[in-house]
């Protein structure tokens, strides 16, 4: 009797785990790509959507256009199970729309195109859809729509599904390695609300029910969870940028009314903060279509050209509470529009690319604008991060896995401690070369300039620069999580300095700085350790600014 009891407590434990589950897993993205997408490479998306504010709700229409890489007989995309799909269509050789069966399990839905298509031959689909689309618990970090209100009481919406992933709100093939080369939105909402979203606003078209429409078109290649809506009463503020290579572009920050005046003093410091990026990584790579900033009610995203922006107005919204001197909120979303957009990561294991850069460029440009010794003060700020998992591991992640690793603080270090070891010129260039590997393409701004990266990419670009053998330092620092330890003691008058790496077997050939008086050495510390003899008087300072990453051995 005790036996049967248990097992039905088990089976219904069981029960109502599996719905839970499977909903949990539609709210990730990335990993390994199942076969059925891997047949298909999206080169168009044309999404129709029309916003219903007062009922939280919205309806779509999604063309996918996409070419075949591996025999396939169905389109399979995804698509959170909260929306409903009324409707599947494919389009043949003649163009003509012809009405398909679909069939949906968990949070992939699947086309009948009825027939293999094989490699080469494109395929068109649409889909109808709508409901009500999943409510963000805690934008950005756990994303879906924001329904917010202005001061005013007017409804103010943004998008943000970075870790979820798009297809919570439009049927989308959701994984990081497939862009579309180009995307057009036509976002229909009541007046007198405004649509801010990504590519340049090619027209507004007026409905005589008290609706307009939005259309926007992407000319570059875009992630799909930068694809983004932001609506509310904008004002926009508008100048232009000089872009360092000799063309203009449009600057326009989509501000609610009654916080215009915030914004007319925060607009110029998008400009120098552009300047910034321009003049370390070479020009801002959407120039085509614009750069754009629209405020919106979660702290913000990197939505490409029209970064979600939501400090309040504040330069301390993203630092812990100190100011830097400058809008740390801001100058890290457009950090993205190089590391992340320009250069993607083609599977989440290599998001310290876009993050970990992404947080380098803040103490950078505090740098800039305040000298050496408060760049190092902003390092040393960012000194908290646990090693419980390695920064860029080489297995397939989730977005979902990967942001439990340290791939922000820890990724930003990876760097500090590289400008030490590689030299300031090596690696600078090394930077610039990650974004723009020729100069020629710094020209471009057709798509050609966006391209994918992973971490042993910059392996070889930095050890080209430096002329450096650079593996032990990637091994060490981002495959795996452990820190080196750095053993220094003083006896017998010598300073003995030597270094336990974690990778067993492995070369640890860091230099490392040391003051003594006023003099500094840097010093190479062999496998078995080095001693430096002392006077008397001498206190020598190991690391004295701070540029290594170790733990304190004992």
């Amino acid at each position: 009797m005790e036996t049967r009891f248990m097992i039905i407590i088990f089976l219904l434990v069981i029960t109502a785990w599996l719905p839970m589950n499977a909903q949990t897993a539609i709210y990730d993205t990335g990993g390994e790509l199942m076969p059925e997408q891997a047949a298909y490479n999206v080169t168009f998306y044309d999404l129709k959507i029309q916003v219903f504010p007062d009922e939280r709700r919205i309806t779509g229409l999604l063309r996918t256009e996409a070419q075949v890489m591996h025999p396939m007989y169905w389109v399979v995309l995804d698509l959170d199970t909260l929306l409903e799909v009324s409707g599947t269509w494919r389009f043949n050789a003649q163009g003509k729309r012809e009405l398909r069966p679909f069939r949906r399990d968990g949070g992939k839905l699947w086309v009948d195109l009825g027939r293999t298509h094989q490699p080469g031959e494109r395929v068109s689909v649409e889909v109808a859809y709508g409901g009500k689309p999943r409510v963000a618990p805690r934008a950005p970090w756990d994303g879906g729509f924001s329904w917010a209100k202005t001061s005013s009481g007017a409804h103010w919406i943004a998008t943000s599904c970075q870790g979820e992933g798009a297809d919570i709100w439009w049927p989308v093939k959701d994984h990081v390695s497939d862009e579309p080369d180009s995307m057009a939105l036509h976002v229909r909402v009541p007046d007198p609300l405004v649509v801010a979203s990504n590519g340049r606003l090619r027209s507004t078209e007026a409905h005589n029910d008290g609706t307009s429409t939005y259309h926007w078109f992407i000319s570059n290649p875009i992630n799909v969870y930068n694809v983004a809506l932001n609506i509310a009463p904008y004002r926009t503020i508008e100048g232009v940028m000089d872009c360092v290579t000799g063309e203009q572009y449009p600057v326009i920050f989509y501000v609610l009314p009654e916080d215009y005046d915030k914004g007319q003093i925060l607009f110029p410091q998008f400009i120098e903060h552009l300047r910034f990026f321009e003049e370390l990584l070479g020009p801002y790579p959407f120039r085509a279509d614009k750069y754009g900033v629209a405020q919106t009610p979660h702290l913000g995203m990197e939505h490409q050209s029209i970064i979600a922006y939501g400090a309040n107005f504040s330069n301390k919204s993203m630092t812990g509470g100190r100011d830097w001197g400058f809008d740390a909120l801001h100058q890290h979303e457009l950090a993205h529009e190089w590391w992340g957009n320009l250069v993607t990561n083609s599977d989440w294991r290599d998001m310290w690319i876009h993050e970990g850069f992404g947080t380098y460029m803040q103490p950078l440009y505090a740098e800039k604008l305040q000298g050496k010794q408060v760049y190092q003060d902003y390092m040393q700020s960012m000194r908290r991060f646990s090693n419980n998992m390695p920064v860029a591991p080489r297995a397939s992640q989730t977005g979902k896995e990967i942001y439990r690793a340290p791939i922000y603080a820890k990724g930003a270090w990876v760097l500090h401690t590289l400008r030490f070891l590689m030299g300031e010129e090596a690696f600078f260039r090394s930077l610039r070369r990650m974004t723009y590997p020729d100069p020629a393409m710094e020209k471009i701004t057709d798509g050609r300039q966006v391209r994918f990266v992973t971490t042993d990419d910059f392996l070889q670009i930095c050890e080209a620069e430096s002329g450096m053998k650079l593996d032990w330092f990637f091994e060490v620092y981002l495959r795996q999580a452990a820190l080196p330890k750095l053993y220094s003691r003083i006896e017998d008058g010598v300073l003995r300095l030597r270094w336990e790496s974690p990778v067993p077997d492995m070369p640890f050939p860091m230099p490392v700085e040391v003051e003594i008086g006023k003099q500094r050495r840097r010093v190479q510390v062999p496998a078995e350790g080095i001693t430096i003899k002392l006077d008397k008087k001498d206190k020598p300072v190991v690391d004295p600014d701070g540029w290594l990453l170790f733990e304190t051995g004992r």
